[in-house]
């Protein structure tokens, strides 16, 4: 990840003032740089006229005594020219003649009279212009002694500097004091301005994730007075949304209640329609067998009239209940459950002549792990088909297998196969649309399965037995007060 990566992930509190003190810096860097340029040829220019005012007077008056080649009197001339009020004073005066021997040197002792000049020495100079060494902190600077437009000498002055270098080192802490003063201080004002721009676009981002996560609120007053017009008008358009929403909700709920409420009563209307007719029937059958129940085959007919009508019952009252269900009963399964499933089974096996094979390993605990009224409505829907798909006489098998992390349920039968069509309303993944009224009871199993979480397999062919497992995964609910 490069730099510029990791610096735009920084927050913009602090990468705004970074960028500030920054440029800073580099405004500071370049005026200091400026500064001390001017501050350097000033300096330079004033030590020019200085040096330039003492040498002409020493040219002036050694002159003369250079074309002697009198020693003494050059040097009695620079002692007696030597200035002691200057804050740059001249630390050595060297005279050389027109061999380029030293004639006379305020420092005898290091520049020895009448000896040729150190060519180290002389190499330090440039001529008529001032150049300063800040190592050992001298200016250098020499001048040619002419006469009749004949040059018959040199003098060579060195002054000393400290003061002004060390009036550019005052000057250089003065600037990066100053500067950092002002870069502190627009850092932190940076910082404080950012922090006060940004703050009405923090207050509306989290407002913004709140309402993602579901909790959508209003902004307060206190936020409107603490921020300027633009984001007020920002405020004012979230608010506005917020109530349009919560308007919108709360509509939706309201024709979600009204038309709970309308399909309850079609359903209601519907099932009265449908649960009249058969009952009509059934009236009648009662009657008939009250005047004629001596008649065999008068009780014979009114019978199977009562049986076709009560199925045509169990019919639309199973039908409601696959487009309406209320909450399951959340009491857990107990055997108890079990042993009525066997009792409810009973006249539709005796009816038929068939046995059930009932078999379960295991103890069901008595900590809610499993919810009792789906179960039993699916165990019975499997029974009954299973009822319906075995022959007369035929044995049809339940086995229960409580295990640690799941219930497991096989209901097998000794018909002909399931077929195909109603194998995929059990085993699809996905809840399937009910056509034609067909296979209503394994429907109901696929929307229990769907709801526990449950898997469903069938085993067998369509020529051959059928078994029907339910896996039931083990959880924790609420257990339920409701009968």
């Amino acid at each position: 990840m490069s730099l510029l990566t990791r610096f735009r992930r920084v927050p913009l509190t602090i990468r705004v003032p970074v960028m500030v003190v920054m440029l800073m810096v580099a405004i500071s860097a370049v005026i200091s740089e400026r500064v001390l340029d001017r501050l350097s040829k000033t300096q330079e220019v004033y030590l020019q006229g200085l040096a330039s005012a003492y040498l002409d007077g020493i040219v002036a008056s050694i002159t003369p005594s250079v074309l002697r080649e009198d020693s003494w009197e050059i040097f009695d001339s620079i002692e007696r020219m030597k200035p002691s009020a200057e804050n740059i004073l001249p630390i050595e005066t060297v005279v050389t003649g027109k061999a380029g021997l030293v004639l006379a040197s305020s420092n005898p002792m290091t520049r020895e009279t009448l000896r040729p000049l150190d060519g180290k020495f002389a190499a330090k100079f440039d001529g008529p212009n001032v150049v300063i060494d800040p190592q050992t902190r001298s200016g250098y600077i020499r001048r040619s002694i002419a006469y009749q437009n004949t040059v018959v000498g040199t003098v060579y002055a060195i002054f000393d500097v400290t003061s002004l270098l060390e009036e550019r080192q005052q000057i250089l802490v003065t600037l990066l004091a100053t500067n950092s003063l002002i870069t502190a201080l627009l850092g932190c004002v940076g910082f404080v301005a950012v922090r006060r721009m940004i703050r009405p676009m923090q207050v509306l981002e989290t407002h913004m994730i709140q309402a993602a996560a579901g909790s959508a609120t209003v902004i307060g007053e206190s936020e409107f007075l603490a921020t300027n017009t633009e984001a007020a008008s920002l405020y004012r358009a979230y608010n506005e949304l917020v109530n349009s929403e919560t308007e919108r909700q709360a509509l939706a709920s309201q024709l979600a209640e009204e038309e709970k409420l309308a399909s309850l009563g079609r359903l209601a209307s519907g099932m009265a329609h449908e649960i009249n007719n058969p009952l009509g029937g059934l009236i009648n059958a009662v009657d008939t067998l009250r005047l004629h129940g001596e008649r065999s085959n008068v009780r014979q007919t009114s019978i199977d009239l009562i049986q076709r009508g009560l199925h045509g019952i169990r019919d639309v009252v199973e039908a409601a209940l696959a487009t309406y269900r209320p909450e399951r009963l959340a009491r857990p399964l107990e055997e108890s459950d079990i042993a009525d499933l066997r009792l409810l089974v009973r006249p539709e096996l005796r009816r038929r002549r068939q046995l059930l094979d009932f078999h379960m390993e295991g103890a069901l605990s008595p900590e809610p792990a499993w919810p009792a009224g789906p179960i039993r409505q699916a165990i019975l829907n499997l029974l009954l088909n299973a009822a319906a798909a075995t022959p007369d006489c035929g044995r049809i098998g339940l086995r229960v297998e409580v295990n640690p992390n799941a219930l497991a349920i096989t209901v097998s039968d000794q018909g002909s196969g399931l077929p195909e069509a109603e194998a995929t309303v059990l085993t699809a993944g996905t809840k399937m649309t009910l056509r034609e009224g067909k296979g209503l009871g394994l429907w109901i199993v696929r929307e229990i399965a769907d709801e526990l979480g449950a898997g469903v397999t069938v085993s067998g062919s369509a020529n051959a037995n059928t078994a029907i497992c339910l896996s039931i995964p083990r959880t924790k609910y609420e257990v339920s007060d409701a009968a």
